[in-house]
């Protein structure tokens, strides 16, 4: 029974729980941000965590660029830019990182001062 209700659980509605359109923004950042982050070099599968860490933050960046790039895009005009000239330079330091030539310090940071940016106009839109 038990195995029943976890497939249930499964393939119900995937939007039914993931909040307000920053919310799921924010938590996608989390988890590719966590990814970079957590990229030990130590580690034995170094190459192909951080590899797929590039990788899904590449994708994560490549999608915001399309997205602000779209007429329809209701952004204010200098938003957009400034997310697209973010992916294009995180586009340019990934190449960097893995040429050995950077870490992922900066994409790190850079995702984070989204993640900061997405939380504070939640908030202020719960607040009204």
């Amino acid at each position: 029974m038990y195995e029943v209700a976890l497939a249930k659980n499964g393939y119900e509605d995937p939007t039914a729980s993931t909040g307000d359109t920053r919310g799921v923004e924010y938590q996608v950042f989390a988890r590719v941000t966590r990814l970079l982050a957590n990229s030990n070099d130590s580690a034995p599968d170094y190459a192909s965590k951080l590899t797929e860490a590039l990788h899904k933050n590449l994708q994560l960046w490549t999608i915001l660029a399309v997205d602000v790039a779209n007429d329809n895009n209701e952004l204010p005009a200098q938003l957009r830019s400034s997310i697209f000239y973010l992916a294009e330079f995180t586009r340019q330091h990934t190449a960097k990182v893995h040429a050995r030539e950077a870490d992922t310090k900066v994409l790190v940071d850079i995702n984070t001062m989204i993640m900061r940016g997405l939380r504070q106009t939640q908030n202020e839109a719960s607040e009204t």
